[in-house]
Order: C-alpha cells, then structure tokens, then sequence
C-alpha cells in the first residue's frame, strides 16, 4: 500500500473503524535510518492501533530500524515478504525473499532482539516456479522456529518476471485451501489470510477458518462497505449509521488541517470511495478530484452538498 495507507488514510480509516489494526505504507530499513523519520514514523493517538511495515532484507540494517521505531507505539511491526512492485525487487526485498527462507529468519530474530512489540510477517504462498505445497509450509515452519507467532498470507503467488504489481494481485489463481490447510498444519500461529476479500461477508467466511483476515484495497475503495462496518466482526455497533455522518466529522479534521498550512487533497483523495455504490457518488468523486488539490473548504462543501442533493 506504497503511497495509500499514509498517515491522512489511517486517521479517516479509524474513524471508520475502531477496531481493525491498520498498517502504514511500507517503509524500508535504510529509508528510517537515513531518512525523515518523523515524516515516515509519526503517527498520532487517534491512529491507534497500528502497525509499522518494513521493507529489508538485511538483518543489521532492520534491527536498527526497529530500534528507532521501537519507542514510537506501534502495536506490531511486520516484515513484508510478499510485495511483487519493482521497487522492492530491485532492493531485494518483499516476495523474492521468498527464495531465501534462511535470510527471513535471520530478519526477523534480529528483528524481534530489537523490538519492544511483536514482530510478524506477511508473505506469499510462493513465488515464480515454486511449488506453493512445498515452499510455503516448509516457510512457516522455519518463522516458527524463530519465534514468529503471526503471519499474514497472501493467497496468491508472485510472479517477479513478467507480471507488473497489479497483474500479481490480480492473474495468479488464489488458492484459499493450500492458506486453510496451513491453520491445520500450525495450529500454534495466528495465521491471517489475504487476497481477493473484497466484502464482510467474505471476511466471516474466512474467518470460520482462519485467525485473522487483511483486506487492501478492497477496504480503500470502498471503504463505508467494509471498514464503516468492520466493528459488527467485535460485536460492536458501527461508529457512525451513514457515510454523509462520517464526511462531516471529516470536515472539521480537514479545517485544522487546512488552517496548519495542509491541502485538502491529502485527505480527500483516500475519501474517493466513501459514497461507493450511493446516489451522488460519482459527484462527490468529480468534485473532490478536480478541485481537492488547490481547493478548500468551499469545494469540500460542494462536494457534500451534491451528495445530500442526490440523496434526497
């Protein structure tokens, strides 16, 4: 979720949910330890809970920076093993670990001497000619060795030559029994699955099975559907019975933001999605799309009101 779930998503995405664990956008390793790291790490109270994800494969570099960020309170911090884009190839890190099984062991201990919160993982079934039965068991088994005791997995293989990023989320078949039969087999992890979850009602059949289930850009895009929701799974009443009640309460988070010298558009372009499927959605997204980067508080207002109007 590179340049998605940033800190503006995650603040809209807690008001929506009070319950499910967000993650930030993956960072890496020499990123925190030379970079911005308030800019990368900041994160507020209203965010909670949250979980720092890291890119690397270098275990040094990776304990390194989970000390700087061991002290900020996040609620986890993950190691990716299963993002196929570029980037990451190109860095050696992400699903072609996959290849390297011994390597991710060594992350992750190094990982877990330097963290004051647990350290999990999520990864592929397998990547490029890998057989999924072999490798991803065989996978598991050596994270439990090291003390791993979560993973999120990614029902899908990852193709690294010859499919971009999206074709990987999207041709590789998914293969939720080989996941299912994974909870059989490790019945000590808190095992999660991901890929392809695209409603609630697909959430709760998973988790018939499962421990946990992560859901990406199915929650992005429409995220009144199933984040606005997602607290029924605690047992919870939603925090809010309309979208329109949730992009008022977003106005006055837009106005302080906009008075400390932010754009509108910082929020606003991770709030595309909130009227999915409801009269004046497609307003509400033109407005916000061709106003929200220069505009203020008037084109949000514009906005809401061609959506109260279709919904009347």
């Amino acid at each position: 979720m590179i340049d998605w779930t940033d800190r503006a998503c995650r603040r809209f995405h807690r008001l929506l949910s009070r319950r499910a664990l967000l993650y930030t956008e993956m960072i890496t390793a020499p990123a925190v330890i030379h970079g911005d790291r308030a800019r990368l790490l900041d994160h507020g109270a209203a965010e909670h809970p949250v979980a720092l994800q890291l890119g690397g494969s270098e275990p040094t570099q990776l304990a390194q920076a989970v000390r700087i960020a061991g002290d900020r309170g996040y609620a986890e911090i993950n190691l990716n093993v299963g993002c196929p884009s570029d980037r990451v190839q190109s860095g050696c890190f992400g699903a072609v670990l996959m290849k390297t099984p011994a390597l991710v062991a060594d992350c992750v201990a190094a990982m877990q001497e330097a963290s004051p919160v647990e350290v999990t993982v999520k990864c592929r079934i397998g990547v490029d000619d890998q057989d999924p039965a072999e490798v991803l068991p065989e996978f598991l088994s050596m994270l439990e060795q090291a003390g791993v005791r979560r993973v999120i997995i990614h029902a899908r293989k990852a193709w690294l030559q010859g499919l971009s990023p999206r074709e990987n989320r999207e041709i590789p078949p998914l293969d939720y029994p080989l996941v299912h039969a994974m909870k059989t087999a490790f019945p000590a992890l808190h095992l999660s699955i991901n890929g392809g979850i695209g409603s609630l009602d697909q959430a709760r059949a998973q988790l018939a099975v499962m421990d946990g289930v992560m859901i990406g850009r199915a929650a992005y895009h429409e995220p009144w559907a199933i984040l606005g929701q997602a607290d029924a799974l605690w047992g919870d009443a939603p925090a809010f019975s309309d979208p329109l009640q949730v992009a008022q309460k977003m106005r006055g988070m837009i106005a302080r933001h906009l008075e400390s010298g932010g754009r509108m558009h910082q929020f606003t372009r991770h709030m595309l999605g909130l009227f999915h499927g409801r009269p004046g959605a497609r307003a509400w997204r033109r407005i916000l799309s061709e106003r929200g980067a220069s505009g203020g508080l008037a084109e949000y207002d514009a906005a809401l009101a061609a959506v109260q109007g279709d919904a009347a």
